[in-house]
């Protein structure tokens, strides 16, 4: 694989970087978070109408602008860098990636449009109160009640962005299935009568999760992308592209901590030199820069999979998961440290790097999870829990 940027590409992450540090820097984050919003409304109408990135992945005859998976890590990077407070990932990402994957061409036609236009904020429910991931962990139950009419039952917890969603793709189970069987993805409306969404208290307050109730919610089948009990055959694969493409976020959250960390070892006198001078602090940031600098080919190798289709799109996506994860809480964690006493401080930046580091981490799976699936991929049998 090529892993060289096109001159197109080049402009994608020079025009993200120079927008998003103009408009969602540290003063800007500090802003919306004492704001008790969770979410910053006049970023994302800048981030989908004047950016137009919402609709990156969006086939243009759908009003998108038909780039790939490569593009979009070049901006998650830089969204990872603001640790911006925007469904940004769970609408470009996740919503469109299920409807692309999932839906019919009338819903891909009816969806599609508003997604790219960002009049349309999405966010996946695919985890019950229990915490297990997809589709394992799935708590809504999809029942049919006959003459195209089914009901809805159940739990969708920590779905971020659920208070600041529009429509809401919920991933339910048929009564009395297991695995990949009998389940299906389905667009809801966030007003749909029988839908309540109440807010959590979270350590990571830069990306809200909510806990989203359905009190037998009744829908018609045109809600139901796709087939009703087929989004099994599909799931994996959006679960793996979600994966590989929050690594790349992950990716540009680290490589923030690791250029802010530097300055600061430039900056903070001891002993009436420069920290960074001192041999332990080098070592650190060395070690800091080799962990990301490897995060960025995981993730492009992710990306270019997903892009080709290959047959190690899989793989490439738990490896970048795993890296990346495991970088962004190593950076983070240094961050902290290296800042000294300021960098414990809830005035500084850096405990919110670190809480988004944590939070991240157990989206899709834990790094273990993925680890065990990469030894199935090789053919090794995973230790029994």
């Amino acid at each position: 694989m090529n892993f060289n940027l096109t001159q197109e590409q080049l402009l994608v992450q020079d025009s993200a970087r120079t927008f998003l540090a103009a408009k969602a820097g540290l003063e800007r984050l500090r802003a919306v978070l004492e704001s008790g919003s969770g979410f910053d409304a006049a970023l994302w109408q800048d981030l989908a109408g004047e950016m137009g990135f919402t609709g990156l992945m969006i086939p243009t005859a759908f009003g998108g602008a038909g780039l790939g998976a490569a593009e979009m890590s070049l901006v998650l990077q830089e969204t990872g860098r603001t640790l911006a407070v925007v469904p940004f990932f769970e609408t470009a990402v996740l919503a469109v990636q299920s409807i692309l994957l999932m839906a019919n061409s009338k819903q891909q036609r009816a969806l599609l449009p508003d997604l790219a236009a960002g009049r349309t904020r999405a966010t996946l429910a695919m985890t019950g109160p229990s915490g297990v991931p997809s589709p394992q962990g799935v708590a809504v139950e999809l029942q049919h009640s006959g003459a195209s009419q089914w009901r809805l039952q159940g739990i969708a917890d920590f779905v971020t962005f659920a208070h600041a969603a529009d429509l809401l793709l919920v991933l339910a189970r048929s009564p009395g299935t297991a695995g990949l069987t009998g389940l299906s993805l389905l667009a809801l409306p966030a007003t749909t009568p029988g839908i309540t969404i109440e807010r959590l208290p979270t350590l990571d307050i830069t990306r809200p999760y909510s806990r989203v109730l359905f009190d037998d919610v009744r829908i018609t089948q045109e809600a139901i992308l796709g087939d009703p009990d087929a989004a099994g055959t599909k799931i994996e694969l959006l679960l793996a592209i979600g994966a590989g493409l929050l690594a790349a976020e992950q990716t540009g959250g680290a490589e923030f901590c690791l250029l802010s960390t530097v300055e600061y070892a430039k900056q903070r006198m001891q002993f009436g030199r420069p920290i960074g001078s001192f041999q332990a602090v080098k070592h650190e940031l060395a070690d800091m820069m080799v962990a990301v600098e490897g995060a960025h080919s995981a993730a492009l190798y992710a990306a270019a999979a997903i892009d080709q289709g290959s047959d190690e799109l899989i793989e490439a996506a738990a490896v970048a998961r795993v890296w990346c994860t495991q970088t962004f809480q190593h950076c983070a964690a240094e961050a902290i440290q290296l800042h000294g006493g300021i960098g414990f401080t809830w005035e500084h930046h850096a405990h919110l790097y670190f809480k988004r580091s944590r939070s991240s981490s157990t989206w899709f799976g834990e790094p273990t999870l993925h680890r065990d699936q990469i030894a199935r991929l090789m053919g090794l049998e995973p230790p029994t829990a």
